[in-house]
């Protein structure tokens, strides 16, 4: 048991180490070929802090540990909401930019609520939940629609967009580093992904087994708030110097990614199975805590304070502590 503990933890630290390695070694070698700032921004580095999320949920799905896969990506979505926003929120109250709430937040309900009602098959037809290859196909296509308009607004807003200033935090010159090094530093990344999403999964599978838990708890815990560890430092460390914009603007981003791009990739992959006990009211808490994202979003003056920072965290620790408990 120790050990598979210990496979975890290693897991992680390769999944946060590899992320990190990937979206500098591609952002500089993008740059040394003459890639503009704007276009390594918009896909190297997108795509690359989704990258921890996406490796273990590919080889999850890959093994048959769906469960994995599944609370994984919900409970990485109800962790950056209940805890890294509630977390951040009574750090210091957020401000809530008048494009988060046009086009992040409604994209994020909108993903979120597609999700549910792909997943709901046991509700709707009275069929065992799954996502599929035409749930999968679906998530994707708006995932390009999210890209397209995304794209669009930055490239007339760049100046005032929080996205762009997040992703100038990732684009910076990097004259030090050589061609060769940026591409072996590319390499590096993708193997720790690798390596560390196989430690993770089978180190949580074996813990699940041992433990006699579901697997999709640990999913939902150990492994959900693992992954997010990259927008926890991210958002905290944006929060500390007060750029608090670009803190609600990550984890939102990041949601949208998980649910279009993670499910999407992986369902198309295998169907994910939605688990017959808890699933469903693990689909219903991540909506609920979307969905109350924007009227506090809109209240305080567009600013989200330190008391439904508290209610958020509230919300995360109370159903968290219910499902661990519920499952032993």
């Amino acid at each position: 048991m120790l050990l598979d503990i210990f496979m975890i933890i290693g897991g992680l630290a390769c999944l946060l180490f590899g992320g990190d390695f990937l979206v500098r070694g591609a952002s500089a070698l993008a740059e040394d070929l003459g890639v503009s700032p704007l276009f390594i921004g918009l896909t190297v580095v997108a795509f690359g802090t989704s990258a921890p999320e996406l490796s273990v949920n590919l080889l999850a799905a890959t093994q048959g540990n769906t469960e994995i896969s599944f609370g994984n990506v919900v409970g990485s979505n109800i962790a950056n909401v209940g805890l890294i926003l509630g977390c951040c929120a009574i750090m210091r109250p957020l401000s809530v930019e008048g494009i988060i709430i046009a086009r992040e937040i409604p994209m994020m309900l909108l993903a979120t609520l597609a999700t549910v009602i792909l997943a709901g098959d046991s509700l709707l037809r009275g069929e065992p939940g799954q996502l599929d290859l035409a749930d999968g196909l679906i998530l994707l296509l708006l995932f390009c629609v999210f890209l397209y308009y995304s794209t669009g607004d930055v490239l007339r807003k760049r100046a005032s967009d929080p996205l762009m200033e997040e992703l100038g935090e990732f684009v910076k010159p990097t004259r030090v580093h050589t061609k060769i090094w940026n591409f072996w530093l590319l390499l590096l990344g993708l193997g720790l992904l690798v390596i560390g999403g196989k430690l993770a999964v089978d180190g949580a599978v074996a813990v699940a087994e041992g433990l006699g838990i579901p697997r999709v708890v640990i999913g939902l815990t150990i492994i959900a708030i693992g992954t997010s560890l990259p927008e926890l430092v991210a958002s905290g460390m944006a929060t500390w110097r007060g750029k608090t914009e670009i803190a609600i603007g990550n984890v939102i981003g990041s949601n949208i990614f998980n649910l279009l791009l993670v499910f999407g990739v992986c369902s198309t992959v295998t169907p994910l199975s939605v688990p017959a006990i808890g699933g469903i009211q693990d689909l219903a808490v991540m909506l609920l805590l979307s969905a109350l994202l924007f009227p506090l979003s809109l209240s305080f003056r567009q600013n989200l304070v330190r008391v439904e920072g508290v209610i958020l965290l509230g919300i995360f620790i109370s159903y968290l502590t219910w499902r661990v408990l519920s499952a032993l």
